[in-house]
């Protein structure tokens, strides 16, 4: 009922965390006369393409005309910005996980934090605040708003995860293919398409790992004691998927070498027996020009066995270069 009501205002949920790991869904209507409880914390999640939220974020949010723009800005990247009053905005991406969609082309979410509230914002839906929402039905979802937009990091990071795994496996499958088959040929437009969804991966992670680096050193009050250790470990996890990342671009690079080098081997060895063959049938191709000549004085013309000679001559002329072949080591 609540969903239904707060879509028209562009609102995808609105809830208040009750300090224990549950939290209480309310109607956008409630938001004005809202009074939080010491140890509540309320969670704003907005639909950032809505036109209310818009309105609603300048008019009613009281943030900042400068933070307004910040979150309503058509393209960000991974950013953290510390705002006075012990605030904060923090910049997210996450892998795209829509139906139709590139996992790489990923998807953004806003967050504005302050020691009682979060507001965050969308333009695509986000697998992550969908297991969000499960813990905290649940009872065991984030306490606090400190630990709200941990969570909400730990599952982005979380499904970075799982696509870093499936990317290195094909790579792995190719691999064992080339190595099982000499005449395996990958498919190129696969196999780069591994290297593009790296690439894309990385160029939005790097920065974010270097956000969670800067959040296990930033002490505002209203962070947990416990808080800078779960950034730290986030971003040694992010660490790890772009080394990850970067071996699986390296092992692309070795696979489509190989697959060239081979190609090459094999038109040098294709080459290489034309040259053969071709170096066989020159001198028959000289004798019988000769031998065809309309001339008096030819060979064996007389001869009705002529022409079995000439074939015989021919044969050991090629058995000769055969053997001065084998003896070269040219074959």
């Amino acid at each position: 009922m609540f969903e239904e009501e707060n879509a028209q205002w562009g609102l995808v949920h609105a809830l208040v965390l009750d300090g224990k790991g549950g939290a209480r869904w309310i109607a956008r209507t409630e938001l004005d006369d809202l009074q939080l409880q010491p140890q509540e914390s309320l969670w704003l999640h907005w639909d950032r393409s809505h036109p209310q939220t818009q309105t609603w974020l300048r008019k009613s949010s009281g943030l900042s005309e400068f933070a307004c723009d910040l979150l309503l800005e058509e393209n960000t990247r991974p950013r953290l910005l510390p705002l006075p009053d012990a605030q904060l905005l923090l910049f997210l991406r996450g892998v795209n996980l829509n139906p139709g969609a590139e996992p790489e082309d990923m998807v953004s979410v806003r967050i504005f934090a302050a020691a009682d509230r979060v507001i965050s914002l969308r333009l695509r839906p986000l697998r992550a605040t969908d297991e969000l929402l499960v813990q905290l039905a649940e009872g065991n979802g984030p306490k606090t708003a400190s630990e709200l937009i941990l969570y909400m990091a730990q599952y982005l990071t979380n499904k970075v995860q799982d696509l870093v795994t499936d990317l290195s496996e094909v790579v792995d499958s190719e691999e064992e293919k080339l190595d099982a088959d000499e005449r395996y040929t990958p498919e190129h437009g696969s196999v780069l398409q591994i290297r593009r969804r790296a690439a894309g991966l990385k160029r939005f992670l790097a920065p974010q790992r270097d956000i969670f680096a800067q959040l296990t050193r930033i002490k505002l009050p209203w962070f947990c004691d416990d808080d800078a250790d779960y950034w730290n470990e986030l971003h040694n996890s992010l660490t790890r998927y772009l080394e990850e990342l970067e071996l699986t671009r390296e092992r692309v690079g070795l696979v489509l070498e190989t697959e060239d080098r081979r190609l090459s081997v094999r038109m040098n060895r294709t080459m290489y027996r034309f040259g053969i063959i071709t170096g066989i049938f020159l001198p028959m191709s000289f004798l019988t020009g000769l031998l065809g000549i309309n001339v008096g004085g030819i060979p064996f013309a007389g001869n009705p066995y002529g022409f079995a000679i000439a074939c015989l001559m021919m044969v050991a002329v090629a058995l000769g270069q055969w053997w001065l072949f084998r003896r070269l080591r040219w074959v």
